[in-house]
């Protein structure tokens, strides 16, 4: 995309620096950002061509009021779970290009989706909407073991955990209930009892122009901390066949149009059974945990401006023109309630292929290992750079032990 006539572009929210950074660095060159965020910018100005306050930026008509007052709007954009809905609402009011509002709920709601992917025939697990431990029970039955109970609107695997029976069902059914987080929709009827799809775990991050979709980053997940589903890392192969798999395109494209999206950026989850890949979920933004970056190193597609371009309705550029693989690794405490007294990667110890090493707490901070803490209990994490994925992962495992806590 040309520097000539830079797009507008509304940001609803930025998010962490460690994680959304790289955002702000590879739209900025391409599109005007206006940022809208409850606190004045920090990090941010570098990037911005303006900013406005919004106190609630859950507040659907406060947000709609400051995006009014910003002129020659081209687009709107927003990759923040909570936010993305009241996004959704703002560019209908802008009458910019965006999923709609419907298929924006749609996404948010599991149940919605569920419901919108079934009468459409597209291939998922078996899934139940329950309201109580005796309905889950009932419906795990129905199902068969194991399942997954999963809640109804949250993101990031939070809240959703493996039952390999019945006494599974009953000691985690209120962790997959009253798991929450600030801005997540409150439901009645609120977790999801699913059928367990066994096979390796991806995401794929597509950008859809005129309810046409293209692949952009395949992930392959390391989750971990069974019985739940923590996610460790990613790792992104420039070379994966499957980002060219006319098969699994199709599946995402009939899962896109069920719920009526057409224009925007996408975080679809897939498991890789033995029968057909299973659609476990969809996202009307960019993934998070770095994914989109880590494509951008493994393949020269930027999705930043990919998204950006989509949010104000022009065709995206996805090009690749690398082949190298990519991959990130959060590190975790190793018991609950662990109180970090210092922490530091040794540089001297790091592997050369790692391109990034963070740590995301400070001396002080009180942290827990999942289920407690999930991905808010993250010590740090690192990115590597290399040729294969065997490489790839022998240099993070490096980080690992290059990662200095004191506790």
């Amino acid at each position: 995309m040309t520097t000539m006539a830079k797009p507008l572009l509304l940001l609803v929210g930025t998010g962490m620096r460690d994680y959304r950074q790289y955002l702000l660095e590879s739209i900025s060159p391409y599109f005007r950002l206006h940022l809208l965020s409850p606190s004045a910018p920090t990090w941010e100005p570098p990037y911005l061509f303006g900013a406005t306050q919004v106190p609630d930026l859950a507040d659907v008509d406060a947000l709609t009021l400051a995006g009014k007052a910003v002129e020659d709007v081209a687009g709107v954009l927003c990759w923040d779970e909570a936010l993305i809905l009241p996004a959704a609402h703002l560019a209908a009011a802008l009458g910019v290009p965006r999923p709609s509002v419907a298929a924006v709920a749609a996404c948010r709601d599991k149940h919605t989706t569920r419901s919108a992917l079934a009468a459409a025939g597209v291939p998922q697990p078996e899934s139940v909407l329950v309201g109580s431990l005796e309905e889950a029970l009932a419906a795990a039955e129905g199902i068969g073991y194991p399942v997954v109970l999963k809640p109804r609107a949250l993101a990031a695997s939070l809240g959703v955990v493996r039952a390999d029976g019945p006494s599974d069902v009953e000691r985690h059914f209120a962790f997959a209930r009253d798991t929450t987080v600030p801005g997540a929709p409150s439901y009645e009827v609120s977790v999801l009892v699913e059928q367990y799809a066994d096979g390796p775990e991806i995401s794929v991050d597509s950008v859809v122009h005129d309810g046409v979709l293209t692949p952009v980053v395949l992930a392959r997940k390391e989750v971990g901390y069974e019985p739940y589903f923590e996610e460790l890392g990613h790792i992104v192969d420039g070379a994966d066949p499957l980002l060219g798999d006319e098969g699994l395109r199709q599946v995402l494209q009939r899962a896109h149009d069920a719920i009526g999206l057409r224009d925007g950026f996408t975080h679809t989850e897939v498991r890789l059974t033995a029968d057909a890949p299973l659609v476990i979920e969809i996202n009307a933004r960019l993934g998070g945990g770095l994914i989109p970056h880590l494509g951008t190193l493994a393949t020269g597609v930027d999705p930043g401006p990919a998204a950006a371009a989509a949010a104000c309705g022009l065709p995206p550029e996805v090009e690749r023109d690398r082949s190298r693989v990519a991959g990130i690794r959060f590190f975790y405490a190793d018991a609950d309630d662990t109180t970090v007294e210092s922490i530091a990667f040794d540089a001297e110890a790091l592997p050369p292929a790692i391109a990034k090493a963070v740590t995301l707490v400070k001396p002080g901070a009180v942290v827990s290992p999942p289920p407690k803490g999930t991905t808010f209990g993250r010590l740090a994490f690192a990115i590597a750079v290399a040729e294969t994925a065997a490489e790839c992962r022998a240099a993070l495992d490096g980080a690992g032990a290059a990662l200095r806590v004191n506790t």
